[in-house]
This record gives C-alpha cells, structure tokens and sequence, in this order.
C-alpha cells in the first residue's frame, strides 16, 4: 500500500511538473508570438542598406525611377489641341509624366536652346566648387562681338571689358548671347572643341540617345535635338538648379556693357555703350506663372521654345519646335499662342497629389521564420500623381478625393529580400486606377534554419 501511495504522490508530481512545464512552454511561446507585435521598433535601415535598396530598386523599376520622362500611368484619351509647331512636348515636371506630344521625337536643330547645356554645366562646376559667379572671366579674341556673325544674338561682348561669370549667365538667358556661350565654354573647359564635347558627354550621361551638338551657342543647324530629349533635359535642369529661373531666365531685360565693364580706354564714355534687349521669352509677361526657360530661332530650325510655368505648388513644361513663322513678331506670335494653349490647358486638365502627404513613409511588418523579427516595407517610389480633373469644379479638387488604399500581409514567413515587393498601395480616383506601387522590403531578412522555420510556423498560425 505504501509503494501505490508514492507511486501515485510521484505520479502527481509528474503532471505537476508536465503541467509547469507546458505552462512555461506556453509564456515563453505567447512572449515569442507577442514579441511580433513591436515592429514600430525596427530600426531605420543602415546607409549601406538603403544604398543597396536603391541599386535593387532602380534596376527592377527603371521606367518609373530610372526614366527622366514616362507616360502617365493611367489610360487617357489623348488631348487635341491646335498646336501651330510641327513638334511638341508637354510634362508635369514632378514626375516627368508627358502630357502631351505632337511629333515629339522629330530631330530638329535646337538653336539657342542650346544655351541651356551651357548653362547646365556652368551650374555643374559651380556646385562642384571649381568656379563662382563672381569670378571675372577673361574674354577670348573668338567671343567678342564684332568677330561673330552680323545675324548672330548677341551680348556685345569686346576687346578689354571686365565681365563676371554671372553676367555672361544673364546674357546667355536674357539675351541669348553667342558670344557670351563662347566665353563661358572657354572660361570653362580650355576651349569652345573641350566644352562642346562636354556638352555630348552630359546627353549621353543623361541618356539622350538623339541630341548632338558641334557648338554651344545653337547658330549651327548641325546641332540637333528631340522635342522629347530636351524636355528630358529641361527636367532635370529646373529639378537641379531651380535658382535658375529666379536668378537669370525670369530677368525681364539686360543692359550691357555697362561702365564697370568697358575696358580701361573707354572708361570715358560710361553707360552710353549699352544695349539694352528684353527677355526673347514672351511669355515671360502675358502667362501667368511663367518663369522660364529658353527661346531659340534658327531658319533650320524654326521658332523653338522650352517653357515651363508654376502655379499653386505644380511645375509644368512644354517645348515646341519647328514653329511657323515668316517674321520674328509673326514666329513669337505663335510660340507665344502655342505655349499658351499648352500650360493653360494643364493647369485646368490635371494637379498633383503628393503621396508622402498621405502615406507612411514605411510600415513595419513582422518577419517568421526568419534570422530577423521585422522588416520595414516601403513604396518603390513616392514620385507625385498628375491627377486628372474628372471629378469636382477644379484640378485640386479632384486631387483631393484620391484614395490610398494599403495592403499588406498580416506577416512574412522564411525572410526577405531587399527590393522585393511583399505589399501595394494603390491610388484610386473613384473606379479609376491612377496608380499602384510595390511595398518592397527594406532589407534582406535570412531565413532561418529548420528549427527556427519550426517555431515560425507555429507563431504564424496565430498571426492570422
């Protein structure tokens, strides 16, 4: 009888000891499951880690991260509009979406918007430290006026004058001064051979695959372009150096030579040397908003222009080529009416939503399975929305009624890959699909071994 009294007392113990046992097991593996539930506490990726994201990214998405332009991302029925030029481009500049085109890939000498590469890489060096506005800038025997063609613009450079960098950057904007280009491409490379393969180098740098130029001022028509390329161009220059327009391309007028800038012999004569020329953009007074950017006429060419005009926070930018026109009033005349048709026609057709101003920046999510708890899930890109205005008395109204709709797993088992998507955020107007982005891991997350892919698919039965 005692041994069956401690054989039932030990086996009590027993399932006692299973008991607390089980019950240690299920804290431990409710802590487990539970400690999923902290991935606000994920720390931020590391720059290694986001520089290898952005490689990931660029590489899986190069239409929509890669590309300077792209089509809108929703179907749309083209505009007709009555655009006198033979070639035409217009894009909303906070995503490089194309609005509209017209014969866009047409190859077409540029003119003096070729200006703006010279322009572009003098922003360059002045970032990179190698040159100030400020600088004085010697003036070669090839860019003074008087040795240039008597049909060429000009800034009216000569022999002995005193000119700072930013003045012939007026003069190339305000008066489109050949000879202020071969100045700067001289000052600037050693020589207008050197800056003009600069110049190549840039376009091909920024994949313009159809633009080539043999001089920078844009008189030869042996430089040639695409309406599309230089709005590509036009793009990155006003995202890059906004200052651009503020300091030179809105200025309304240059006077020059002025006093200070006359050589030493010809102090005497003060002010009465200058020539003051108004802005050849037009527009820069008659459409609201304008700001830029750059007019160009050559008989090969035709009126060209690239204008861009910002109204309520949105930037839009068109360029047209081969305009008609048998006299210069009568070729402004229409680059002036066609850019106008152009920009009030975007501005009353489409707005921008911006995404960041709805979305969360990343959304931690929690990993199974895995060598890591979390992961942070991240759009693939954030680049703003051209919203079409089909809804509401304005664009901004329709912007406003955008929906952004978040799906995400309730977890991820086995780890992840930096840059793979493993959710979406789509973007809707009502029943249109304006756009839908990846959610991509942040990081990669190993998996882990068999043990832990074990205890994984346990806490995953209860994440769901």
């Amino acid at each position: 009888m005692k041994n069956l009294a401690q054989l039932r007392q030990h086996k009590h113990l027993l399932i006692a000891a299973a008991l607390l046992a089980f019950a240690a097991c299920t804290a431990c593996f409710c802590g487990y499951v539970r400690s999923f539930a902290h991935g606000e506490r994920t720390p931020q990726p590391t720059a290694e880690q986001r520089a290898y994201l952005s490689d990931c990214l660029d590489a899986a998405y190069p239409a929509k991260r890669r590309n300077i332009l792209r089509a809108l991302p929703y179907g749309t029925n083209p505009a007709v509009l009555d655009i006198a030029a033979e070639s035409a481009i217009l894009i909303d500049t906070a995503n490089g979406c194309v609005l509209y085109e017209k014969n866009a890939d047409e190859a077409i000498p540029p003119a003096s918007i070729a200006k703006l590469f010279v322009m572009y890489i003098a922003f360059q060096e002045i970032a990179a430290g190698r040159v100030s506005l400020d600088d004085v800038v010697p003036l070669p025997e090839n860019s003074w006026a008087v040795n240039l063609p008597r049909d060429a613009s000009l800034m009216f450079l000569g022999q002995g004058q005193t000119v700072t960098l930013r003045e012939l950057m007026r003069g190339l904007a305000v008066a489109s001064g050949n000879d202020a280009a071969i100045a700067v491409a001289t000052y600037l490379s050693g020589s207008v051979k050197d800056f003009v393969a600069r110049m190549n180098d840039e376009a091909q740098q920024l994949g313009l695959r159809y633009t080539h130029f043999v001089e920078p001022s844009g008189y030869s028509e042996d430089n040639v372009t695409t309406a599309r390329e230089l709005a590509a161009f036009a793009r990155v220059y006003v995202n890059r150096y906004p200052q651009s327009l503020t300091d030179f391309h809105s200025v309304p007028e240059i006077s020059y030579p002025l006093e200070a800038n006359l050589a030493p012999w010809m102090k005497d004569r003060g002010d009465s040397m200058a020539v003051t020329q108004r802005n050849t953009n037009v527009l820069l007074h008659t459409l609201d908003g304008c700001d830029g950017l750059k007019t160009g006429f050559i008989y090969e060419s035709g009126f060209n222009i690239a204008l861009t005009a910002r109204r309520d926070g949105m930037r839009y930018l068109s360029v047209t080529m081969r305009g008609p026109g048998r006299t210069t009033r009568e070729g402004n005349q229409f680059r002036e009416r066609d850019g106008r048709t152009l920009m009030e026609w975007a501005f009353a057709s489409f707005a921008d939503y911006i995404p960041l101003e709805h979305i969360q920046p990343s959304y931690p999510l929690a990993v199974t399975g895995a060598k890591g708890r979390f992961t942070r899930l991240e759009p693939a890109w954030t680049t703003p929305i051209s919203v079409p205005h089909v809804t509401g008395e304005t664009p901004h109204d329709a912007a406003a009624q955008v929906t952004a709709t978040v799906v995400l797993p309730t977890h991820i088992f086995g780890g992840t890959r930096a840059g793979e998507a493993y959710g979406k955020i789509e973007y809707k107007l009502g029943d249109l699909v304006l756009e839908t982005v990846p959610l991509v891991s942040d990081r990669t997350v190993a998996r882990a071994g068999l043990w832990g892919r074990f205890w994984g698919t346990l806490a995953s039965a209860f994440m769901h």
